[in-house]
């Protein structure tokens, strides 16, 4: 490399050492510094350093001097503190939407916004290997292209797959076609509310989808989708498992009020009755997800109305002991 070449690239270079070397606990003295430029071919010396960090501090970069024998030059301040990488890490690695590979990838980059020293507390925070991740890797570039589809207003071809027995991907029959609304990241996963011809409002995994392709036809607004909130809809659709929308008035042990705000939210009206139960109406879209959690709480939970949703649960109870009945008779 040139001299000139450089001495234009020696602030560049002298950033990035400090950016990926240097932290509170790692300083770095002029000397460090004077080593790694000539090991790129740039001579410096020690007051054209001093000068250089005071051209850096002048951009903007929080570079901290360090007194004393270990002392040094410091990156002070970040974008991302470490504890905020961390969050952002355990996020990173339990989405089950992306796979191991490209959770570490993710992971990976993560690390360079701080120094390789701290980078290090992070993949020493990773558990990835052995968890249960899609193999879908397309997903993530999925993501992006059902973003681009509602930005453009334009309707989407996709192909649905399923798992089978043989623990492999199927693809159902056909191609898919929807108006895309929005995404949805529930229990772990990504969901799509679109409409559809055949099913009107709904939604879809995304790590299902496969051969998303963005049409030139312009997407159907359904009336009915100025009516529900897109942060309400994951709360009240259990386990993201469509049914009929109902209004459903419960009577829940006053010990669950917890579980109740959780799921739903803290607006939710909670109307004592008596002293040790309250009452609470919510919209439900009713499915055997949501009979499920109502029963997990056994006596502690009862729904009141309508009518049609008690018959249901109660069906849905029977049906479930009725194996075992079976089982006893035999």
């Amino acid at each position: 490399m040139a001299k000139s070449e450089g001495q234009k690239l020696k602030l560049l270079y002298l950033k990035e050492f400090l950016e990926m070397h240097s932290d509170e606990a790692h300083p770095i003295n002029t000397q460090t510094i004077i080593e790694h430029l000539a090991a790129r071919g740039i001579s410096a010396e020690r007051k054209a350093i001093y000068s250089d960090i005071e051209c850096l501090l002048e951009w903007g970069l929080d570079i901290v001097h360090k007194p004393g024998r270990n002392g040094g030059y410091y990156i002070a301040s970040r974008d991302f503190e470490l504890p905020e990488l961390k969050l952002l890490v355990d996020a990173v690695q339990s989405s089950k939407f992306l796979t191991s590979k490209k959770s570490m990838q993710l992971i990976e980059k993560l690390g360079r916004l701080v120094s390789i020293h701290e980078a290090g507390d992070l993949k020493r925070h990773v558990v990835v290997s052995g968890r249960v991740k899609t193999m879908n890797e397309s997903i993530y570039y999925n993501v992006d292209t059902l973003h681009e589809a509602i930005a453009k207003n334009a309707k989407i071809t996709f192909r649905y797959t399923e798992w089978g027995m043989d623990c492999k991907r199927h693809e159902r029959p056909g191609i898919y076609e929807a108006s895309p609304y929005w995404l949805i990241w529930d229990d772990e996963n990504y969901y799509l509310v679109a409409h559809t011809e055949r099913h009107g409002i709904t939604h879809y995994r995304v790590d299902k989808m496969a051969h998303i392709t963005i049409t030139e036809e312009a997407r159907y607004l359904d009336p009915g989708i100025k009516s529900i909130d897109p942060a309400s809809y994951g709360k009240n659709v259990f386990g993201m498992f469509g049914g009929e929308q109902v209004s459903v008035r419960m009577r829940f042990h006053k010990s669950l009020a917890g579980v109740v705000i959780d799921r739903f939210g803290t607006d939710t009206m909670l109307i004592p009755d008596g002293p040790e139960h309250f009452i609470f109406t919510m919209t439900i879209s009713i499915s055997p997800t949501f009979l499920g959690w109502i029963a997990g709480f056994g006596d502690q939970a009862q729904i009141l109305s309508p009518q049609s949703v008690v018959d249901r649960y109660v069906e849905h109870c029977r049906g479930a002991l009725a194996q075992y009945d079976r089982i006893s008779s035999t």
